[in-house]
């Protein structure tokens, strides 16, 4: 186990030599560190719905978590593209009291390791790009919900221009590795499309994108699958703001997000969603994200159906130029086919010491008082040991608190 890491991070030092060769070296990276106690006298424990595909962040992440990305030129052609390379170090550890990487629930990943060729004068200062990376993301913040993720290992051509339109195809190769949700032994080829920057109102474009997913697997019972998204994206809202407006349509190993998902589903497998993510920086001190869901998962196997909502949102206001309070609200609804409706609301309200009064301003060193309630549905259908769960922390009892720390940062 120790080899595999001592592997990982020795091709990571490795692409990090290359800028001793002089041309420009990117660091960028973030990491977020929480602890805590809950009332039932443990340490901290964070609060998720069965069923749901994303949960409120505030004060509800649990354990550290980094990521390191490096970007260096490695070679500039007159008249010509740029070449790059991308590697990025994933760093996680469940357990705040444990520093070692290796145990404890750590681990040490390579997300991202890839080349760019960037701004090919031939192809209208498109890019084309190869390795594994994290490809045309699009998520909401306050849930960390990536809801169009067609990341993947594969090789494509990005931003072509298509009169004021910019068309990206990718081909990508999924195995286990790249979706963890596959089987192991398995394989499966991806095609995603996308063009974006179509201009429907003022500060207003529509977002294309399919992914086509083929059935090459020798394993029995897999099957291909699809999956369609239209996106509008608003801008110039308030002082600073974005709204985000989504519907999907998938199928069969489309369902998940724009990737590879459950090669078992069939074409009887179908998701449907609408995501609607708002985020306002109103004034200089007064800004939040909303967040609303609604994805209905039909199938011919009941264990597959289901109806899942969710609506919720985040307030920052700064007190002074450095202190912030937070306050977070949410909550998630599953409605499995023929089952009882499963229910969490989390609230969590925090203070921030943080380098400016917006939203989005880190770092941020908090302090944060969270609290969840959840119905006897919710708590049945958690696995054994999860806080909802008769078995968990909480036991039999609807609710539970935490009151912890929280230090975030990006660059």
């Amino acid at each position: 186990m120790k080899k595999h890491y001592l592997k990982q991070i020795g091709l990571a030092a490795a692409v990090m030599a290359v800028g001793q060769s002089g041309l420009a070296l990117d660091f960028n990276g973030y990491f977020r560190a929480n602890g805590g106690s809950n009332s039932a006298g443990g340490a901290q424990t964070c609060f998720g719905l069965a069923g749901a595909g994303s949960k409120y962040r505030l004060g509800n992440e649990c354990g550290i978590y980094g990521e390191l990305l490096l970007g260096q030129d490695i070679a500039k052609v007159e008249n010509g593209p740029g070449f790059k390379a991308h590697v990025m170090l994933g760093l996680s550890n469940a357990t705040a009291n444990s520093p070692s990487l290796t145990k404890g629930g750590g681990e040490v990943d390579l997300p991202q390791v890839y080349l760019t060729a960037d701004k090919i004068p031939e192809l209208g200062g498109a890019t084309a790009w190869m390795g594994r990376r994290y490809y045309k993301r699009e998520d909401v913040h306050i849930t960390d919900f990536f809801y169009w993720n067609p990341s993947g290992f594969g090789v494509g051509l990005e931003d072509l221009p298509v009169g004021d339109l910019k068309f990206s195809y990718a081909l990508l190769r999924d195995d286990r590795q790249t979706m963890p949700t596959m089987q192991n032994g398995d394989s499966s080829t991806r095609h995603d499309f996308q063009l974006r920057g179509l201009k429907v109102n003022r500060g207003g474009t529509l977002e294309f994108g399919l992914a086509l997913i083929a059935k090459d697997s020798n394993l029995p019972n897999r099957h291909g699958g699809s999956m369609l998204t239209v996106q509008h994206r608003q801008t110039g809202l308030f002082l600073e703001g974005e709204n985000k407006l989504a519907v999907q349509y998938g199928t069969g190993a489309g369902v998940a997000n724009g990737g590879t998902g459950d090669t078992s589903n069939g074409s009887d497998v179908r998701r449907f969603r609408i995501v609607d993510g708002l985020y306002a920086q109103i004034n200089e001190k007064l800004g939040g994200q909303l967040i609303a869901v609604y994805q209905k998962d039909t199938a011919n196997d009941p264990a597959k159906s289901a109806v899942w909502t969710s609506l919720g949102g985040r307030v920052s206001y700064g007190l002074t130029n450095h202190i912030k309070l937070l306050a977070d609200l949410g909550q998630d609804r599953v409605t499995p086919q023929g089952g009882e409706t499963r229910r969490l609301t989390k609230f969590t309200l925090a203070a921030a010491l943080s380098r400016g009064p917006g939203y989005y301003a880190r770092p941020e060193l908090r302090v944060f008082y969270t609290r969840a309630n959840w119905n006897n549905a919710a708590r049945t259908a958690a696995a054994a040991g999860d806080p909802l769960s008769a078995s968990g922390v909480f036991g039999n009892a609807n609710k539970g608190s935490v009151i912890g720390i929280t230090a975030e940062t990006w660059w």
